[in-house]
């Protein structure tokens, strides 16, 4: 653990130069019922195999253990605006409904090993199935709930489940989202064929049945309200979920978790990077299909005995200020969300941040993209509390860097995600020679030494030739894990994130990273979001194009005004960069094209501008996005 007086920096160093000592430490955090009999396995680079012989369990960890101190203590709140529910599950609660969960499924035929696909709305049935599955030792793979149908079936087919679980639909802005039709389409086209389709019924969308598969939780739910469900102690090294994320080509990869190391880096992480307190509401504005939702809504809060706020809506419904009035309501202590969101509520009326007592509140922390300054400057005067940024990724887990806080208190330095976190042995690296960048403001890519630290990706599901592949042989002479993003280093040791490195644009031999020119345009007092790509030209190779939502609609219609705002932010963007990241062109829109969790969707923006096929856009969050942009070409 980290004492009193220690400094980050010792702290840091600590977990590089002794990382067995170090994470030796941190595994007292969660129980064991045999501990570790080796901390770390790296016998085979870059395959890292953590707490090696000890056993455990993520459920056990995340209810059970907690029943003696705070069996009484709110657990799960659930809270929908869609549907106007709200439901505070306790501790000994939330115990019972996992419980039946986990006797549903083994009734349908799930054991240790067996993979259980969820396809779920944000509802307590979802939390339920995910840590039912741990329970059991059975693996789950959360999809995005009303992902499309082919997405959803190269998940199924990649994943081979024995049972998906879903629900009838899901609600978005009160719009009714049917998940069965997309369901039973998915299931059609997938090779793979689940034995058991188990629906929650939420009386929103009719269902079409299929009788010898498909079984409705409440009935089954009613044959086992008293079963009992030990937990099933797994091997450290214990696969506990695989969550698909989009490559760049090819098919989505199925990123592998274990359970030890991830249990032990997310009961750290809630301590000394979050610093929450057991007892007190953490609130994560996320999804569990994403890797957030899995980690700050599920796991790591019930890990840390806290109360985890679980909410279905938007942040704009019923007004913008519905996230602080869940704040005040349940005392929130800690909050996470993303930039994109508070870059919606930006757009909103600021009066909304002062209605409500936000004293409890002690941060925010965002992570999803890269965090601008503009923004990160307003909602620190709105709520007043540390606007801490992170770094991380579906792979990891957990922050690659951000303040640890709870180690030693630092300054947040807008725009950076922070410094490397402990077990994260970072380095900047030149792409073209492999050789380590130590110079201040240079830039190269972000890497990281195996390996890896605890909660990171085992490997890619079924597919280890891939996971070294993609991750750790795209550096010459170097195996290292490879972020694919472009950083710089101040003389603090603070890192700045440049853009990825596919999304560099190289313009008559000059490569610039789209990043820096989308931080330059968001500084305009009249930019509310900017996004930049590179466009193929015959002449340069590549130039930028910039699509601009500006703050005031009259820029959209207004020809002389919108002329005029290009002007100035050409003339921006040639005083802080220079010419040659100049943009071809200033297009003004009135939305970007994103992805359920708010990541822009670069490729289509670029194909779009190329006249070319954006293809697979299953994700988009509002296709009208698309119509929008395709209309500004032809």
């Amino acid at each position: 653990m980290a004492g009193a007086e220690t400094t980050f920096r010792e702290f840091y160093r600590q977990s590089i130069d002794r990382p067995d000592k170090f994470w030796a430490e941190q595994a007292k955090r969660i129980d064991w019922q045999v501990p570790p009999q080796q901390i770390c396995d790296y016998s085979q680079p870059p395959f890292a195999r953590w707490f090696v012989g000890g056993t455990t369990n993520l459920c056990h960890n995340a209810v059970d253990r907690h029943l003696a101190s705070r069996a009484d203590q709110p657990a799960l709140i659930f809270v929908s605006t869609e549907t106007d529910q709200e439901q505070v599950y306790t501790y000994a609660q939330l115990h019972t409904e996992v419980q039946r969960m986990a006797a549903v499924l083994k009734d349908l035929g799930v054991e240790q090993g067996d993979r259980v696909l969820i396809y779920m709305p944000m509802i307590p049935e979802a939390a339920f199935a995910m840590l039912a599955c741990v329970r059991i030792g059975a693996i789950h793979s959360v999809v995005f709930g009303g992902f499309a149908s082919g997405s959803l079936a190269t998940r199924i087919e990649d994943a081979e489940p024995k049972v998906v679980v879903s629900a009838d639909a899901g609600s978005r802005g009160g719009k009714v989202v049917a998940y069965k039709p997309l369901l039973d389409e998915a299931i059609e086209l997938s090779r793979h064929k689940p034995r058991r389709v188990l629906m929650v019924d939420r009386k929103l969308a009719p269902m079409t049945w299929l009788e010898k598969r498909d079984v409705l939780w409440s009935e089954l739910r009613a044959q086992h309200l008293n079963d009992h469900v030990p937990c099933t102690w797994v091997d450290a090294t214990h696969t506990s979920y695989t969550l698909y994320t989009s490559g760049t080509t090819g098919k989505p990869k199925g990123v592998q978790r274990d359970t030890g190391g991830y249990a032990v880096a997310l009961a750290a992480s809630m301590d000394l990077i979050y610093q929450g307190q057991p007892g007190e509401t953490y609130f994560c504005t996320s999804d569990i299909g994403w890797v957030v939702g899995h980690s700050y809504i599920i796991y790591g809060p019930l890990i840390h005995g806290m109360s985890t706020l679980m909410y279905e809506g938007l942040p704009i419904r019923p007004d913008a200020g519905i996230w602080w009035q869940l704040v005040e309501k349940y005392k929130v202590t800690r909050m996470f969300s993303a930039p994109t969101a508070v870059r919606v509520l930006k757009k909103q009326d600021p009066a909304h941040l002062k209605q409500y007592d936000l004293s409890s509140l002690k941060a925010l922390y965002l992570a999803g993209e890269p965090l601008d300054q503009p923004t990160a400057q307003w909602i620190s005067e709105g709520l007043g509390v540390p606007i801490i940024d992170n770094y991380w990724q579906t792979e990891t887990g957990w922050p690659i860097m951000t303040i640890a806080n709870g180690v030693e208190p630092a300054p947040s330095k807008f725009g950076s995600p922070g410094v490397p976190m402990y077990g994260y042995h970072l380095k900047l690296i030149n792409e073209n020679t492999g050789e380590d960048l130590v110079g201040h403001q240079e830039k190269g890519v972000v890497a990281i030494e195996g390996p890896l630290p605890p909660g990171c990706l085992q490997t890619i599901w079924k597919d280890d030739e891939r996971f070294v592949n993609t991750y750790w042989k795209s550096i010459p002479d170097r195996l290292v894990y490879n972020t694919f993003d472009w950083g710089i280093r101040d003389e603090d040791g603070y890192y700045f994130i440049l853009g990825r490195t596919d999304d560099v644009i190289n313009v008559a031999g000059h490569r610039l990273g789209t990043r820096e020119i989308e931080e330059c345009i968001a500084g305009h007092s009249q930019v509310a979001e900017v996004a930049v790509v590179g466009v193929a030209d015959a002449l340069k190779g590549q130039v930028a194009m910039a699509f601009v939502v500006p703050r005031d609609n009259h820029y959209l219609q207004d020809d002389a005004a919108k002329l005029r705002l290009e002007g100035e932010i050409m003339k921006l963007v040639d005083g802080q960069l220079g010419a040659v990241a100049r943009p071809s062109r200033v297009l003004f829109v009135s939305l970007l094209p994103k992805t359920r969790s708010g990541k822009l969707l670069r490729r289509a923006l670029q194909a779009v501008c190329e006249g070319r096929d954006p293809g697979d856009l299953t994700t988009m969050d509002d296709p009208a996005a698309l119509h929008q942009l395709r209309s500004l070409f032809t």
